[in-house]
């Protein structure tokens, strides 16, 4: 029975994006002890991936104390391999102290920390020009998945094993439908990526006067104002969700008609479910971070972008600023006539 230890401490949509490769693990050694280590911000949504063993919780205290506890507890564990999809010189460090015999991680161009790569028994390449390459054109799931070849394991599509939970609060936001609704998620934690609120109000009535369709407004931490601006601009075309967790963005994703946001995690959730997904994209290449189904649209300026992968614009003009609604209307209507394929 194999080991294998994955280091994928955060973001959200970063840890979506390598729940593939726990799915190919879990299919290529159905017996396998399949563990995770997480960032405790992050731990709720691996309660819902069917393919790993146990989470193992990197708690946000003091960093280096943390790393060394989520160490001690790793190393209880013999593991045969230690796979680091994070990058980051704090995740190499982990994946190494885990004490597994193999320790993989990406070349050194394909990290953000490139210091990292020193701490592997062996290192995966791509191929490509690096992380943030103009020039790499692959989805980030299809790179992650590469790297279980030097485990032998053949090429497949991302699959995402997720285990739907119960969820009253998107029980209830499905009432304040009353019939079919699309998911508007407005929020991201960098600014630049945020469409403005005025534009999702006009694409929220749009959609009701041409499709008749409702639109549930998402909000997370520090934005619930934002969604109640856009439900009071178009009126009884929106509505608030609940506060939602992890597990409410999935049901209210399985059962909405369309989501529209940029790129955050939420995004990444909904894509899992299956929804018919039309993202916004400036700072980050929907080539990379985008929805992977051939059939969902990226309205996207990332080529015009000048702030590429920085958490602030600091140019004089927003890229996503440059994206009307009508373009992103008549993205919908036509992500909505092409159907629906659900994953999982």
């Amino acid at each position: 029975m194999p080991r294998f230890l994955i280091v994928r401490l955060g973001a959200l949509g970063d840890i979506v994006h390598a729940v593939p490769v726990a799915a190919a693990l879990r299919d290529a050694f159905p017996r396998a002890h399949i563990d995770w280590v997480v960032s405790a911000r992050h731990e709720e949504i691996l309660t819902f991936v069917k393919a790993v063993t146990s989470r193992i919780v990197v708690r946000p205290s003091v960093v280096g104390l943390s790393i060394a506890a989520a160490i001690r507890a790793i190393r209880r564990t013999k593991y045969d391999v230690a796979l680091d999809l994070q990058g980051l010189l704090k995740s190499a460090v982990i994946a190494r102290g885990s004490g597994a015999a193999r320790v993989i991680g990406f070349v050194a161009r394909y990290l953000r920390e490139p210091l990292g790569a020193l701490f592997y028994t062996e290192q995966y390449d791509p191929g490509g020009e690096g992380l943030h390459a103009p020039a790499e054109r692959r989805h980030v799931t299809t790179i992650n998945l590469g790297m279980l070849r030097l485990l032998g394991v053949p090429d497949s599509p991302p699959t995402f094993p997720f285990e739907l939970p119960a969820s009253p609060i998107a029980t209830h936001a499905r009432e304040m439908a009353a019939g079919p609704y699309a998911l508007l998620n407005p929020g991201a934690a960098w600014p630049n990526k945020r469409w403005p609120a005025e534009r999702f109000a006009a694409l929220a009535s749009g959609l009701f006067e041409r499709r008749r369709l409702r639109s549930a407004v998402l909000w997370g931490p520090g934005e619930r104002g934002l969604a109640e601006e856009i439900a009071a601009r178009a009126g009884s075309a929106a509505f608030v969700t609940p506060e939602t967790r992890i597990g409410d963005i999935m049901v209210l994703a399985r059962g909405a008609q369309v989501m529209v946001s940029g790129d955050t995690g939420p995004t990444h959730i909904g894509a899992a479910m299956g929804v018919p997904i039309v993202g916004l994209y400036g700072p980050t290449r929907p080539e990379r971070n985008g929805p992977w189904d051939p059939a969902d649209i990226s309205v996207s300026r990332a080529t015009m972008c000048q702030c590429q992968h920085r958490r602030r614009c600091h140019a004089a003009r927003w890229c996503l600023l440059d994206i009307p609604v009508e373009d992103v209307l008549g993205a919908v209507e036509r992500r909505l006539d092409a159907g629906r394929a659900l994953h999982g």
